[in-house]
């Protein structure tokens, strides 16, 4: 039985509801530091995060990677990786324990940006805002094109909201692969499983990476997004089928 209830009563609900939901960034913001002491924190900013999921993800969770090594075979490319929202602290860290700190950038709502450390002093350098109007997603399109361009990883958790512990894939929509589509770049899952554990009640955690998986440039856009989301999502359905340990309970209500 798991140690906390949830009650929803769509797929696309946020469980988990802070003070700052609504926050907004201010229309000026800018995405990657220009500044000298912008550029140097953003360097120390990513060895501390790094040394956090060692610390975090390895020693207190004790996560276990699969498929880790697919990953190698594009370090030559800029790549997306799509991963299942079920850990609120965990799911920023996880993928620095897979990929180079360096490489790592993750697409979240504006919401986190109003985080009183994380806000303010982690996502700034890692973080790519999603836009609440043309200009603002012009501004994330243009900030993911260059991170791909350059040779780095974007990090999307496509179901938006975290549902803690959460142990089914939940629906996202397929224009959640707009940009491996658009940029005709590859993209990996990664999800995160929950089985039950020796002793004690927090489950053990297994996270699996599959792919990559490529856009089919023989289709249009939207035809495209299609295929490439049922190809995500199948393989992340797959893959969760494999927990067979509920921490959190969902309660569905009218």
């Amino acid at each position: 039985m798991g140690k906390h209830k949830y009650y929803y009563q769509r797929l696309t609900d946020d469980v988990v509801v802070t003070k700052s939901q609504e926050y907004h960034l201010p229309e000026n913001y800018t995405i990657f530091p220009h500044s000298l002491g912008g550029r140097i924190w953003s360097k120390i900013v990513r060895f501390l995060a790094h040394l956090i999921s060692i610390i975090y993800i390895r020693l207190i969770l004790r996560v276990r990677i699969v498929g880790k090594s697919k990953l190698s075979l594009l370090s030559d490319q800029g790549y997306f990786i799509y991963g299942n929202h079920t850990q609120a602290f965990g799911d920023v860290v996880l993928p620095l324990s897979i990929i180079s700190a360096s490489d790592y950038y993750a697409i979240g709502s504006q919401a986190n940006w109003s985080l009183p450390i994380l806000g303010k002093l982690v996502l700034p350098y890692f973080g790519l805002p999603v836009g609440q109007n043309l200009n603002q997603s012009g501004k994330l399109i243009k900030a993911v094109t260059a991170v791909i361009k350059a040779k780095k990883v974007v990090v999307i958790y496509p179901e938006a909201h975290v549902w803690p512990y959460y142990t089914k894939i939940r629906p996202f929509p397929a224009t959640s692969m707009h940009f491996p589509v658009m940029l005709a770049a590859p993209s990996f899952a990664m999800t995160t499983t929950y089985s039950k554990p020796k002793r004690g009640t927090k489950p053990k955690m297994t996270v699996y990476i599959d792919g990559p998986f490529y856009p089919d440039t023989n289709l249009n856009k939207k035809q495209a997004q299609k295929k490439l989301h049922s190809q995500i999502h199948q393989t992340m359905q797959k893959r969760a089928l494999l927990s067979d340990y509920e921490y959190c309970t969902y309660q569905k209500i009218n």
